[in-house]
């Protein structure tokens, strides 16, 4: 098939016949023919590509069941392939027929109406009641009235009878029945429309292919379906394991699949619902009529010359303008609807007549030797993969669960090795070893030639336990602008103990968990690594015990501004061993110079605590001088008294300040060492 004649349908249009009275006449000419499916692809993300091949002559019509909730996707996707066709179209009911049918009728049944409701929508019909005796005239409507004993609202019917009007409560009419015989008539239609659309959620797509001649059709189109699963089975018991695989596929379909080329697919494409089905109706805007309205009477303002036109009203007729112009704006305004054209891509694979897979794309394409036939609403197991693999048995003992404390085991594992050539799913493992059945396990997406754990038990046989400690030694210490950066390298150890009961010596893998931010000390190297742990890979002897010490290492850096320590912390910092010998050094000088300058601010606080009190005492003499008098023995003793003091303020207040210099000195003298200081 040419690639034109391919993807006619899928640039084409998808024509409603009712659109093309001459079309559909020329399709009516033609049979409904038999499109047998010949190729399914079923996808891991939940869809499947169905591909309908097969000979027609002449005008031809295929009907395509789908249920309804798949006819958005295939509306999507449907490609048509009739090389012989220059106008095939599709035809199928549309979501609201059953609607706009049901509206049409002369009872109206589309909003699942209730009595009440019939009624009200009938007003003016015939109508023929019972209660039991028979009531016969023209509804005039339904109202509410509140009974008596509960005053719950509760309807009556309004009835125009022979003998006037008739108010009936609805509780008291046994049955009804409409007088003219074309509401009747549509009654009956309407409840059988509904019955049809409720026993069935099945919808036909009609594949209109005029054409003349024998001719090679195929109709592609992707639709929902059961996401296709896989099982393994890994043998432990031969000299050369073996793994063997199988798919499980679901038709959930309403046809038999007969003699039809599978394919397995994984991967993740995009895949999304868009409801074409369902008919859009756009939104417009309502505008009023265009009528010419009566002429008003009209004032006249003052004319301005031409060079006294004020600026302002320049500004207020250009905003009159756009405020107009924003008006017409909106009532030239319209919305407009163009379907995207959609964009060439190739919907066809090459077959493959193996078991191997193949790339498809960014996924990967599993197809079977020989058709599958599998009738409608079955499932089946088919085989996928049986290949030789490398797998050999060994322990995984998880320093993070031994971590938690207590003794553990390890657990059974095997490591594999995907040698099968292909991409392996991601599904259960049933292990095989010793003969019987060892245990279950999962794996995930499996890439060719990648090596993978996998465990499925636990050996009561081995336990092991592990413990922890931490450890912190300064490698440097250097001073630089009044800060002191001290470099440490901390260590955290974990030791495994692990004692085998067994008779046989076993090979373990110690899984242990990275440290953030850390590296592996010198001399430990480990069997493989990931984004979290560390692997390393050991022999633990029979009926013997194994202790195996994990070091990681990370630096560790202490900044201390050195001007704000105290005289307790400089000792402390003295006196510590592991700080090399000349930064204590030049720490010793930096605390006597501290100490220094602490004594002189010390004295100079002093000298001014005494100058204070005595100008305080001062002031209290003064006070009681003015209370004695200055004439008076006592006054007398307070004049003495107050230039005594005078004498000792003044040699205080000298005092003062020249303490005030000596600790201006000493701390300029201890900054200036600190901020030169550089080791």
């Amino acid at each position: 098939m040419n690639c034109r004649a391919r993807y006619f349908g899928f640039f084409s249009a998808i024509i409603v016949l009712s659109l093309f009275p001459g079309m559909r006449a020329a399709a009516q000419t033609g049979q409904s023919q038999d499109l047998p499916l010949r190729r399914l692809s079923v996808f891991s993300s939940g869809v499947a590509f169905f591909e309908h091949t097969g000979n027609i002559s002449g005008n031809g019509e295929v009907l395509l069941p789908f249920n309804k909730a798949a006819l958005n996707d295939a509306l999507k996707s449907l490609v048509i392939n009739d090389p012989g066709s220059s106008s095939p179209s599709v035809r199928y009911a549309s979501e609201t027929t059953l609607y706009r049918t049901l509206k049409s009728l002369k009872i109206d049944l589309s909003g699942n109406p209730g009595t009440v409701e019939i009624l009200e929508n009938l007003k003016g019909s015939e109508i023929q009641v019972y209660t039991p005796s028979p009531v016969s005239g023209r509804i005039i409507g339904v109202e509410y009235r509140a009974m008596k004993d509960s005053g719950a609202a509760e309807p009556y019917v309004s009835i125009l009878s022979s003998k006037g009007m008739e108010v009936i409560a609805l509780r008291d009419i046994s049955s009804f029945s409409f007088m003219d015989p074309a509401v009747q008539s549509d009654f009956n239609r309407a409840l059988d429309l509904i019955a049809a659309s409720n026993a069935s959620e099945s919808r036909n797509l009609s594949v209109m292919l005029p054409g003349t001649g024998a001719r090679n059709v195929s109709l592609s189109y992707v639709i929902p379906a059961p996401i296709w699963k896989v099982s393994y089975r890994l043998d432990l018991n031969q000299d050369k394991p073996l793994l063997q695989g199988w798919a499980i596929i679901d038709n959930d379909s309403d046809m038999d699949w007969e003699n039809v080329q599978l394919s397995l697919v994984t991967g993740k494409p995009v895949s999304f619902i868009q409801n074409l089905y369902q008919p859009y109706y756009l939104s417009r805007p309502t505008l009023p009529l265009a009528i010419a309205g009566i002429a008003e009477a009209r004032t006249y303002d003052s004319g301005y010359g031409r060079n006294d036109y004020p600026e302002e009203s320049k500004d207020m007729a250009y905003d009159d303008y756009a405020r107009l112009s924003q008006k017409s704006a909106v009532m030239s305004e319209s919305s407009v609807y163009a379907p995207a054209a959609p964009a060439p891509g190739s919907v066809s694979g090459g077959t493959v007549t193996t078991a191997a897979g193949r790339a498809a794309g960014d996924q990967f394409e599993f197809t079977l030797k020989t058709p599958v036939t599998l009738p409608r609403q079955q499932s089946a197991m088919v085989p996928l993969v049986e290949s030789a693999v490398k797998a050999e048995k060994v322990l995984v003992f998880s320093g993070a669960q031994a971590a938690r404390g207590g003794m553990i085991n390890p657990a059974i594992s095997a490591e594999l090795t995907n040698s099968t050539g292909m991409k392996l799913p991601a599904g259960p493992i049933t292990v095989f070893d010793g003969g019987t059945y060892g245990g279950d396990a999962l794996i995930e997406f499996f890439p060719e030639n990648e090596k993978r754990l996998i465990s499925f038990g636990d050996d009561l046989s081995v336990t092991g336990s592990a413990s922890q400690s931490q450890s912190r030694v300064v490698t440097s210490v250097t001073v630089s602008g009044g800060v002191m950066s001290i470099i440490r390298k901390v260590s955290y150890e974990r030791k495994y103990s692990i004692r085998n009961a067994a008779g046989e010596a076993k090979r373990l893998i110690i899984e242990h968990p990275i440290t953030g931010g850390t590296t592996l000390s010198q001399g430990q190297s480990y069997l493989e690594r990931t984004d979290t742990l560390y692997r390393f890979a050991q022999n633990l002897p029979a009926g013997g015990e194994l202790e195996f010490t994990v070091v990681e290492e990370a630096p560790a850096v202490e900044r201390i501004t050195l001007s704000r320590l105290t005289l307790e912390s400089f000792l402390s910092y003295t006196a510590n061993q592991e700080i090399p010998a000349n930064v204590r050094q030049a720490l010793q000088k930096a605390m006597d110079l501290k100490r220094a300058a602490d004594d002189a601010d010390a004295i100079q606080k002093d000298i001014e605590t005494q100058r204070t009190r005595q100008i305080s005492e001062q002031d209290r003499i003064r006070r009681n001088l003015e209370a004695a008098g200055s004439q008076t023995q006592q006054g007398q003793e307070y004049l003495r008294r107050l230039t005594a003091m005078d004498n000792e303020i003044d040699a205080l207040s000298a005092q003062s300040e020249t303490a005030r210099k000596n600790a201006q000195n000493a701390r300029r003298e201890y900054d200036s060492y600190l901020a030169d200081l550089k080791l």
